[in-house]
């Protein structure tokens, strides 16, 4: 092998494992657990976060759900989990306040104390649900579906 003049492999070596490092710890940084990525707010104010795909979205979703107060689980009547959830949230007075996809089996929601209609779309069967929720503990709400 032909050696570069003024450089070393030690040094090469060494360099590498700089640049993966900072890259590895960039990635990690940006997608750190209580930081809030990924949480999103609806113009009405509702925070919420989905996902639990993977063990590392499972892991960060624990880890921010003691700052939310409604947990919706999507999965089949088998055990399955599914994503792709079209999830309708409206007050008492019937007011959507949040309309979104789920990116996973699980979305997290802060929402006011009170009682809502959760509405979950799979491939176009919806499955509805009466949901109160207090201020501070979660509540977990399943939705199954038979099949997709």
């Amino acid at each position: 092998m032909k050696r570069i003049p003024g450089f070393e492999n030690k040094s090469i070596a060494h360099g590498l494992a700089v640049i993966l490092l900072g890259f590895a710890f960039l990635t990690s940084a940006a997608a750190a657990p209580g930081d809030g990525a990924g949480v999103q707010k609806t113009p009405g104010g509702v925070s919420y976060v989905s996902g639990g795909v993977g063990t590392d979205s499972i892991d960060r979703l624990n880890s921010l759900a003691s700052e939310f107060n409604l947990k919706l689980v999507f999965a089949l009547t088998s055990g399955s989990y599914v994503s792709d959830v079209k999830v309708a949230i409206a007050d008492a007075a019937g007011k959507t306040l949040l309309d979104t996809t789920s990116d996973g089996p699980w979305l997290l929601a802060r929402l006011p104390a009170g009682n809502y209609q959760v509405v979950a779309t799979l491939s176009g069967n919806a499955v509805r649900r009466q949901v109160a929720v207090g201020s501070a503990k979660l509540r977990t709400v399943d939705f199954r579906w038979a099949s997709e």
